[in-house]
């Protein structure tokens, strides 16, 4: 329960110890007994005393009369009267159980004046008074703040202690530096994998600091979901205003408004920010106080202590608990930006967000829209490519999505084309049909996220002489999904030099053999240069080619993979002290941008390099593979 006390109680507590805390010519006095004299329990003998005991200060309550059975004892009073045991902390001489006891330790010496009092909220009135619990879980059940993460060793994560010894300036500054997409979806992929391990935070590194840092790097990548799973393998009491922040967003762009109630109720207090303040107000019209959230919302936009939407769109959220007192209208005129608080609202309560406002978002909102349920399932299909791509989706959850498509009677049949193209490329009775199904997805310009669709059927066709023509197109689908082992069976079937070797041989599983200068030489006369740039760079990191003939080709392409930064000597570094989550952090830093346009073949080069010498080979090559593919 977020409220321990009412408003009126503790307003009646603070003023009764007010008094007694600033009254000190009161004395406080035992009350008068209601119970006939015959029913009272005479009072214990006090034991002899060599030293003469004082004088019975005069109470302010008249003395019942004595009972004739009785032995005569003192008048009660306050000095006179054994005390209870006092609580910890407690001023001398107030006993157990009064006004001034029950408050905690040294507040009666500080409360702030009654008018004061009754202009306070309940969570400031909370926490005067001590009335929220660090703790929502009991001890046995509190995590350590060790191992923080979701995917163990066992289950993919990477090693759990390979960040505790390096240095937290070097971690910090590679996560805090990550702030935009990458431009690789395997890329993407791996960086998600570490950031989601469990791992223990760096010396000098606070384990919380830690985890707010990662999660803020999965958010920026899109990966709410992700970056929800991790802020709540923190217990409640161990938050602080940066992973609260995190959580928030989180929390909101998955369109789980009330997964931050944890937080918010217990810890009302940890940030002072407008959003932090209405998911709070939010929480409680959801645990039977709708009346007072709605209050304190309209004084929020009564002051303008919020942006005027944000707070109709709170309201609206919390006339949904089922005492709202009236509908509430969601205007977006004048509304220039699109926030976590108003996209994550918008999407729970089913409000139309403007095409403008989205559009202007960026990939951020498009990316959660396509993994919010709430969103519209022809809407998230359409958005399914762009987040396949980004490499927020797999090729099993897309297969998955549009088969969600194909069984929805309610959706309408222009919007069930592609599923039905897609069932076809599985499904057809023969290759050819399959193929040309395959080939109706893709298009004239290939989007990346349409080959990691038809990643599985690709992987079904048979190898053959008249489907050859495709084979790049096929080899980059499967290969898009990690199918690399169903890509190689390609190997002797196709030309050497062309694309599709290219592609074979940076994806071949294990060592590999060397390739020939006279493949290499058949491939750089393409006209395509930065292919080809991408090709040597690849197989010169996963040491393909020798060093003399990359460098050969390097200067042939007019490119040097030799030179070096202080990036480029700290990947180099962790690949050779096989450091895995290391190595995904320094590359994922090396990969950011929007598009291939914004990544070199010299950054590819030492990414793959490391990659491979830290154990991540499986990874190397699919990225090789996939800046030959799209670069």
């Amino acid at each position: 329960m977020r409220r321990l006390l009412t408003r009126a109680g503790l307003l009646a507590t603070a003023g009764i110890g007010a008094a007694l805390a600033f009254s000190s010519t009161l004395a406080l006095a035992t009350p008068e007994s209601l119970l006939p004299p015959s029913f009272r329990t005479p009072a214990p003998t006090p034991a002899p005393s060599p030293a003469p005991a004082p004088a019975p200060t005069q109470s302010a309550t008249p003395t019942p009369a004595r009972s004739p059975r009785a032995a005569p004892t003192a008048p009660p009073s306050a000095t006179s009267s054994p005390v209870v045991q006092p609580l910890p902390g407690a001023p001398s001489g107030v006993a157990e159980g009064s006004a001034a006891a029950s408050l905690p330790a040294g507040l009666a010496g500080r409360l702030p004046p009654l008018s004061e009092l009754e202009q306070m909220d309940e969570d400031e009135l909370d926490a005067l008074f001590g009335l929220t619990p660090e703790y929502d879980i009991p001890p046995g059940a509190r995590r350590a703040l060790r191992e923080v993460g979701v995917i163990g060793p066992g289950e993919g994560g990477l090693p759990t202690g390979s960040l505790a010894g390096q240095p937290a300036a070097l971690v910090r500054a590679a996560l805090a530096a990550t702030r935009g997409p990458l431009v690789s979806r395997w890329g993407h992929i791996l960086l998600r994998r570490a950031l989601a391990s469990r791992l223990d935070a760096p010396r000098d590194m606070d384990p919380v600091a830690f985890a707010a840092l990662r999660a803020a790097v999965l958010l920026r990548m899109g990966e709410y979901a992700a970056a929800r799973a991790l802020v709540q393998d923190i217990d409640t009491a161990n938050y602080t205003p940066a992973l609260a922040g995190a959580a928030l967003d989180a929390y909101l762009g998955t369109g789980d408004v009330l997964g931050i109630c944890p937080v918010a109720q217990l810890r009302g207090t940890l940030r002072d920010d407008p959003a932090w303040d209405m998911a709070g107000m939010l929480c409680d019209a959801h645990t039977g106080e709708a009346r007072e959230a709605d209050r304190q919302l309209n004084r929020m936009l009564a002051r303008g202590e919020a942006p005027r939407i944000d707070v109709l769109l709170a309201r609206r959220y919390a006339g949904a608990a089922g005492e709202g007192r009236r509908a509430v209208t969601i205007e977006w005129d004048g509304v220039d930006e699109l926030t976590p608080w108003r996209h994550g609202l918008a999407r729970a309560l089913g409000v139309e967000v403007p095409e403008g406002l989205l559009a202007a978002g960026g990939d951020r909102y498009a990316l959660a829209d396509a993994l919010i349920p709430a969103v519209p399932l022809p809407q998230r299909v359409a958005l399914a490519d762009r987040a396949a791509a980004r490499g927020l989706l797999s090729a099993a959850a897309m297969v998955d999505l549009y088969s969600q498509l194909h069984a929805d009677p309610a959706i309408a049949a222009r919007d069930q084309e592609a599923a039905r193209t897609l069932r076809a490329a599985y499904v057809a009775g023969s290759a050819a049909a399959r193929l040309t199904a395959m080939r109706a997805l893709w298009g004239e310009g290939v989007p990346y996220g349409r080959q990691v669709l038809t990643a599985y059927a690709a992987a079904r066709l048979p190898v053959s002489e008249p489907l050859a023509e495709e084979a790049p197109r096929l080899i980059a689908s499967m290969l898009a999904a990690g199918l690399d082992r169903n890509a190689m069976r390609w190997a002797g079937s196709v030309p050497d030099g062309g694309l599709a070797w290219a592609l074979l041989a940076l994806a071949e599983p294990g060592e590999g053999g060397e390739v020939s200068r006279g493949s290499l030489d058949r491939f750089i006369g393409d006209d395509d240069q930065r292919k080809a740039r991408f090709l040597v760079a690849g197989l010169a990191g996963l040491g393909r080619i020798d060093t003399d003939t990359a460098g050969a080709m390097a200067r042939q392409l007019g490119m040097d993979l030799a030179r070096e930064s202080a990036w480029s000597q700290r990947i180099d570094r962790a690949g050779e002290l096989g450091n895995p989550t290391l190595v995904a952090l320094l590359a994922g830093l090396g990969m950011q941008g929007d598009s291939w346009d914004r990544m070199t073949p010299r950054h590819l080069f030492h990414i793959v390099r490391a990659l491979d010498r830290s154990g991540l080979g499986a990874e190397a090559r699919m990225i090789a593979a996939e800046a030959v593919a799209r670069g």
